[in-house]
């Protein structure tokens, strides 16, 4: 973990400590989804990143994909990311939950 937390701090150069205490605030600031009430999770499957950071996301993608990001887009890129990646995580998670709960039918491949 310290080796990955140095890796972020230096991508995003910020401080370690900066990058480990913002981890340690988002584990203790949130749930587990199965901790969560039924409506709860049935609100987390439908979650999606706003417009605003569709957008932006796209244009930091699209100046990443064109080699004309600046240390500042790469950081706002990195931020945006981990921020997708993680409401993904967390919808995954939910419709787990509701499936196991009987909310939601299964996903169909």
């Amino acid at each position: 973990m310290a080796r990955r937390a140095a890796a972020v701090a230096a991508e995003t150069q910020r401080r370690i400590e900066d990058v480990l205490a913002e981890w340690l605030e988002s584990v203790v600031n949130e749930l587990p989804v199965e901790s969560l009430s039924d409506a709860e999770v049935l609100a987390l499957t439908e979650i999606h990143v706003s417009d605003e950071q569709q957008r932006a996301l796209s244009q930091l993608l699209g100046e990443n994909r064109d080699h004309e990001l600046t240390s500042e887009g790469r950081r706002k890129l990195d931020e945006l990311m981990r921020i997708y990646e993680h409401g993904l995580l967390r919808k995954a998670q939910a419709l787990r939950v509701a499936v196991q709960r009987g909310l939601r039918e299964p996903l169909q491949s």
